[in-house]
């Protein structure tokens, strides 16, 4: 089943931040994470994803800190903090709304 780009849309934030609740992670884990956790039904694309990180970032609901690779350029690692946290918990209230009402 494909699902439609609306929805994915949609849920991208609420998704990210679930991801981030596990642990902090990079924009490739996160995709693969995405991908794994919906059985390959959702793929993101890099250029899907890091708008939304980006604006996460901005509105104060992750933080950030760059990691040397040793076999590679640096990574940018996301992390979830208290404000998004509790930003979470209020999306996941509406998701479980909307999905209790369909």
């Amino acid at each position: 089943m494909r699902v439609a780009k609306d929805l994915v849309a949609a849920s991208a934030v609420p998704l990210l931040l679930s991801i981030l609740l596990e642990g902090e992670s990079y924009g490739y884990a996160i995709l693969r994470r995405v991908a794994e956790l919906s059985e390959g039904q959702i793929a993101w694309t890099e250029g899907m994803l890091y708008p939304v990180l980006h604006r996460l970032e901005e509105r104060g609901l992750v933080r950030t800190r760059w990691v040397a690779s040793e076999i590679g350029p640096a990574r940018k690692f996301y992390a979830l903090n208290s404000q998004g946290r509790r930003h979470l918990a209020e999306a996941r209230r509406q998701w479980m709304l909307v999905s209790s009402t369909l």
